[in-house]
């Protein structure tokens, strides 16, 4: 069967993970439809109606391949031959030891490599129910943020209630109204990063009464509530930082405001709190406040963000804001080709798995257009090794994790199965072998993943 003779499949969604799943089918010469609503059908969230826009952080996090399992997933995805990867790397930003992106650079290059291939057709208009039968593969790629009418027609169809979660997006400053003369340029611990040159964020410093006043505003400032959504968690990687100032005064300190691995050059000393900023688009006028993801209201915002020293007359492009995110029980409704059970013509990709982040969701959607692709080449695909970070993740959510206490997750390398030491070891050569534990983990992973590329 050629190319040309193919049915198509079917893509619902073209945001990180729908847009990677549809690369990686053209990739292997399948013709895919890409559904995308926007901007027929708008968002909480989304801005344009570019394929992959970021609607929070334009961090995609560590990208240290030896020590960081995130960092791993990375390499893994650029060796599967990630168009996410290509275009972040492609699009990437001063951000230390992170791999951070120019936003609108990396979501038009998305956008502009997918409608310029052949074998992609972009469909503009919202899906508003269950596939109709006759696109026998789908893969179902709407996020977090899926329509109303779709997650209403997955749910009566699993019969399973779903879960949510509350996601949060940090302000965007615009870098000429921060004060230098009280906060300066540098990077945790002078890391050098991709792009960057070891001054990598914008650092305000905060003293010992000037961060509790900071805590106290949080804590009294006015927010958005959503009563309807009552019951509703927040997850744990993405709090406000109002939630987290609620915990207790120290929690913001050991947390996104903590101060190790700096040193404020004017006072010549370590800051007691430091709020940092992260460049945010290519030409460096803009700048995210990292961590700082909030449901105060806007004009709290402003009035609170002002009191940090170096933002007093910050002007925002953006201020932060609060939505609900939507996921299914994966463990329980998918197979290990991220099949619906209930359904195997509908697959599914990215957040809505139970996956944590940009990574992790366009991962899925690399794993889920291999699977399609295959599938409809008539050929078989294992699922990646464990062993592998692409491997541990979609384990995670297909049969590793308790169905009964699902919850999202980032890629870790406790998701990941040990390696044994060798015996005899003394307890200074055991403690020293433990030592380069992930190292050695990554080194298995990259090798393991060569093997399954291969198949």
């Amino acid at each position: 069967m050629t190319e040309n003779t193919l049915k198509p499949v079917h893509i619902i969604g073209a945001g990180l993970a729908g847009s990677e799943a549809a690369w990686q089918l053209v990739s292997a010469g399948v013709p895919v439809v890409l559904h995308e609503m926007r901007p027929h059908r708008a968002t909480d969230a989304h801005q344009t109606d570019r394929c992959a826009e970021l609607v929070c952080s334009n961090s995609f996090r560590s990208d240290d391949a030896e020590n960081n399992a995130v960092g791993l997933l990375h390499e893994e995805m650029r060796r599967a031959g990630s168009l996410i990867l290509k275009s972040a790397d492609a699009s990437k930003l001063p951000a230390g030891g992170a791999l951070a992106v120019d936003r609108d650079g990396f979501a038009e290059r998305v956008t502009a490599d997918l409608t310029a291939h052949p074998l992609v057709t972009l469909a503009r208009g919202e899906v508003d129910g269950l596939p109709p039968e006759g696109w026998d593969s789908v893969i179902v790629a709407t996020g977090p943020l899926t329509s109303p009418a779709l997650a209403e027609a997955i749910l009566s169809l699993t019969g399973e209630a779903s879960l949510s979660f509350f996601d949060a997006i940090a302000p965007i400053v615009h870098k000429d109204s921060i004060d230098l003369e009280k906060a300066w340029f540098q990077s945790r611990y002078d890391k050098v990063g991709p792009e960057g040159d070891g001054a990598d964020y914008i650092n305000c410093p905060l003293d010992k009464p000037q961060y509790l006043a900071f805590i106290e505003a949080l804590l009294v400032g006015e927010k958005t509530e959503f009563k309807e959504w009552e019951g509703t968690p927040y997850f744990e990687g993405c709090l406000p930082i109002e939630i987290m100032a609620a915990r207790g005064a120290n929690t913001l300190r050991f947390g996104p405001m903590k101060p190790i691995g700096l040193f404020d050059p004017r006072e010549q000393r370590r800051p007691y709190a430091v709020v940092q900023l992260r460049q945010d688009n290519a030409l460096g006028t803009l700048y995210n406040m990292v961590g700082f993801q909030t449901k105060l209201k806007y004009a709290e915002q402003v009035r609170v963000f002002r009191t940090i020293p170096g933002l007093e007359h910050a002007e925002f492009a953006r201020l932060g804001g609060l939505h609900r995110n939507t996921f299914i029980n994966s463990p329980k409704l998918l197979d290990e080709a991220l099949r619906l059970k209930a359904q195997p013509r509908l697959r599914f990709a990215g957040q809505i798995t139970g996956v944590e982040g940009y990574v992790e969701s366009a991962a899925i959607g690399l794993l889920a257009g291999r699977f399609a692709a295959a599938e409809r080449l008539g050929q078989t695909m294992p699922p990646p090794p464990l062993t592998t970070a692409l491997g541990a993740l979609i384990g995670h959510i297909t049969g590793q994790a308790d169905a009964k206490t699902f919850q999202p997750m980032n890629v870790n390398f406790g998701l990941f199965p040990e390696i044994d030491p060798p015996e005899g070891l003394t307890k200074a050569q055991l403690r020293e072998w433990k030592s380069g534990r992930k190292p050695r983990l990554s080194q298995r992973a990259l090798g393991d993943l060569s093997g399954w590329l291969g198949t």
